[in-house]
């Protein structure tokens, strides 16, 4: 194509000019139309098999039951341990305990409510408390209790664990005023054995069972920990003192018959002299010690008393004498 050639493409009329497009296959052509026809028919909705490509998915009526009821059926299903009792309550009304194990409520109608019944134990806070015989203490005390009926701790008590902490408490004083304080020492085991007896009956129409009380700390006043010091040392005295007279009794039997025993035979009491010098000798001793028999000091004594009774005889006659002579004029 030339500058000087006239432009074969272009053909003018009536002042406008039309451009001609090159040529397209008729199989082109074709698939174009059916293809634009698919898409009207399908975008306004009536084609046979198709779904309109503009318009939201939709989700199926039933799908929100479905979720309701799997949640009513989560609601309804209750877990209780194996140590745990389930109390059901209907409408308001009880009807029973249930467990272990999965238990279903109707939603809306029934009502569970969970019972531990492992031993609970419950420290008592420490009471003042005047024994019998007038002497000021403070104690406390531990119980131990468990639940054997929930279905009487769950509608007979509000709060079954309170209930049986004030009813110790009460029962601690009560019968710690009764006894004696010796008593309170020495017989603890009793006292313990009282005071489950009593607390227990207290809680039966509860359902709980008290199964130990022990009484944990005794304090005293300061005055009365001296006063019960200076009593044991003195009883310690006494029964020290009567264990050494009891020796001493023991020890002057067994000498008495020995002392029969050697009276018997004179040469005994030569050979228990013999026997003491030998004691003697053994402790290498300077000072030696002869005991002298009283058998030869008898003579001499019996002489000596005589003189002693003639002197004072004597002494009498002359005294006599003397007041019975007159009074020289």
């Amino acid at each position: 194509m030339t500058g000087g050639e006239p432009d074969k493409d272009r053909r003018t009329s009536g002042g406008t000019s039309k451009t001609k497009l090159p040529a397209q296959p008729a199989s082109d052509l074709w698939k174009a139309d059916v293809f634009s026809r698919q898409y009207n028919k399908t975008e306004r909705g009536d084609h046979p098999g198709g779904i309109p490509a503009c318009r939201e998915n939709t989700m199926p009526g039933y799908f929100p039951l479905v979720i309701l009821i799997l949640l009513l059926i989560a609601s309804s299903l209750r877990i209780v341990q194996e140590y745990e009792r389930g109390v059901i309550f209907r409408l308001g009304r009880c009807v029973g305990a249930r467990g272990p194990g999965i238990i279903f409520l109707i939603p809306g109608i029934e009502r569970m409510q969970k019972v531990d019944l492992r031993v609970i134990t419950m420290d008592v806070p420490t009471q003042e408390v005047i024994t019998k015989d007038n002497v000021t203490v403070k104690v406390n005390a531990v119980v131990y209790f468990r639940v054997v009926n929930p279905v009487d701790s769950v509608i007979k008590v509000l709060d079954f664990v309170k209930a049986t902490s004030q009813l110790s408490q009460t029962t601690l004083r009560s019968v710690l005023g009764q006894s004696e304080l010796d008593e309170l020492l020495s017989k603890r085991d009793a006292i313990n054995q009282r005071l489950q007896h009593i607390i227990d009956e207290g809680t039966e129409p509860w359902g709980i069972k008290v199964s130990n009380v022990e009484v944990k700390d005794v304090e005293l006043p300061p005055t009365m920990q001296r006063a019960m010091a200076a009593q044991a040392e003195a009883e310690r005295e006494r029964r020290a003192k009567l264990i050494h007279a009891d020796g001493e009794f023991q020890a002057a039997k067994t000498l008495t018959e020995a002392a029969n025993i050697i009276s018997s035979n004179p040469a005994t009491i030569q050979l228990r002299y013999l026997q003491t010098l030998k004691e003697i000798a053994a402790n290498q001793s300077s000072t030696i010690i002869f005991p002298l028999p009283i058998d030869l000091i008898k003579p001499f004594m019996g002489m000596a008393g005589s003189m002693a009774g003639a002197f004072s005889n004597t002494g009498l006659q002359q005294g006599e004498e003397n007041r019975t002579e007159p009074p020289q004029g």
